[in-house]
């Protein structure tokens, strides 16, 4: 029996558009996300909308973010952005109780957070704290 994508783990398109508003609903919301709410426009309903296509398609789903805007090329569309530890850190915080919240399975949770720990890492390109 073939292993299921991290997008079935998830939940599959429910489950990926909970994650993502969970995450964004944290970042509007929470003291410890004010730097990297302010990185984003008023509304969070495109920033939502991208982040659900992208991570459909990046967990093994549709290719949704791709068919629309082509190649995520993650790094450049986000050098614009002023990202250093502390957006980085943000992010994480965000990103991983989004996760906890969504009471998957211990081990697809913990995968998520050491590979988005990894993109958001390499998503930096402020040296420190910005």
């Amino acid at each position: 029996m073939p292993e299921q994508s991290l997008y079935q783990l998830l939940g599959g398109e429910n489950g990926v558009r909970a994650l993502v508003d969970r995450f964004y609903d944290l970042m509007d919301t929470s003291p410890e996300a004010k730097d990297i709410r302010a990185l984003h426009a008023a509304s969070l309903k495109q920033s939502r909308e991208k982040l659900f296509l992208f991570l459909t398609g990046w967990s093994g789903g549709p290719q949704l973010y791709v068919e629309k805007f082509g190649h995520p090329r993650l790094r450049m569309r986000h050098k614009s952005f002023t990202i250093g530890e502390r957006e980085r850190d943000q992010w994480l915080w965000c990103m991983s109780h989004a996760l906890d919240a969504g009471k998957f399975d211990t081990a697809v949770a913990d995968h998520l957070k050491s590979r988005f720990a990894e993109i958001a890492d390499f998503l930096r390109n402020q040296k420190g704290d910005s």
